[in-house]
């Protein structure tokens, strides 16, 4: 018991120079909301779209992360669209506030074989906070960090571009996520400068021959971290079935693993979700595969959005699936 808890207090001194580098990605994607992990998504579909996300990591451990974020994306003219997410993410001792605004732009590879190719960019604005006055330190449980003495605040701006191609039923993105190096004047010699991270989220969607209404989705996700080198891979399968008014319900598993312990299981779960009347709501559970996993019944994720102002786009490579 000595050694997690001292585990866990050096995770909420550390966690805040690894927090930046991404915002923790668990299965929101997968709650029909790809434009989460790609701005390249921005636009897709026959409605203006919001998505609101609560995660709770490791409950029943004190002071585990927990994750609020809010995305919309929603099309512009016929073939482009906006997106816009804002988030708050507390983690130990350190929180991170911020926002994205994304830009999508679609084309037509070929009509007839209905091969698109989209590009976008989002402007990301960040805010970082560790607040040492919530330190516990006592002599048998000091402050690892001797570095860390006041209150650390400070603000950054960077860029993510991405492309997305599609191509009947398969789709394919690639994502590079805070492309500028950070300015680290005030934590020289501490905290990483690279903050450059990259994605792939690619899939096939099968759709049941003798009953149309019903989807397969098998598809990986992968990141790469720049700074340290890490990697994760997450494999997905999903299973959908529509009504007649375009409503729905889906289940699904998840299992990720770290790509230097290949297939390594560092967490999985299932998940559930459905659409009635305009309205969304999905529930996602994860259990990890590692030292806390015994300390903690998992991570939890729920979903909520609505779907309004529906209208079909003019051109195709905007256009949501008819079904």
């Amino acid at each position: 018991m000595k050694k997690l808890i001292i585990s866990l207090v050096f995770m909420a001194v550390t966690s805040g120079y690894s927090q930046e580098l991404n915002l923790p990605v668990f299965t929101q994607y997968l709650a029909d909301s790809p434009f989460i992990l790609s701005p390249a998504y921005a636009g897709i579909g026959d409605n203006l779209r919001i998505r609101a996300n609560g995660l709770t990591q490791w409950v029943g451990i004190k002071d585990a992360p927990q994750n609020q974020s809010v995305f919309a994306d929603f099309r512009i003219l016929d073939r482009s669209g906006i997106g816009i997410s804002v988030y708050n993410d507390k983690n130990g001792y350190t929180r991170q506030t911020g926002a994205k605004v994304s830009f999508a732009h679609h084309l037509i590879l070929d009509y007839y074989s209905k091969q698109y190719l989209s590009f976008g960019i989002s402007y990301n604005f960040n805010s970082f906070h560790i607040n040492i006055d919530e330190f516990n330190s006592t002599p048998n449980q000091p402050i690892l960090d001797p570095s860390i003495t006041d209150n650390r605040y400070t603000q950054n701006n960077n860029f993510d571009i991405s492309m997305l191609y599609r191509y009947e039923n398969f789709f394919a993105s690639l994502n590079a996520n805070n492309i500028l190096r950070k300015n680290i004047d005030k934590y020289k010699g501490v905290e990483p400068d690279l903050l450059s991270n990259f994605q792939l989220y690619s899939g096939y969607t099968f759709r049941d021959g003798e009953n149309r209404n019903i989807e397969y989705e098998p598809s990986v996700y992968y990141q790469f971290f720049a700074s340290d080198q890490r990697s994760s891979t997450d494999l997905n399968f999903k299973y959908k079935r529509y009504n007649r008014y375009e409503d729905y319900y889906w289940i699904g598993v998840s299992y990720r693993f770290l790509n230097d312990q290949l297939l390594k299981p560092l967490s999985a779960g299932p998940m559930v979700g459905f659409m009635k009347s305009k309205f969304y709501f999905g529930y996602s559970y994860q259990v990890m595969f590692n030292d806390l996993g015994s300390h903690n019944s998992g991570t939890h994720m729920i979903t909520i959005g609505m779907d309004f102002l529906g209208s079909i786009s003019n051109c195709p490579c905007t256009q949501g699936p008819v079904h």
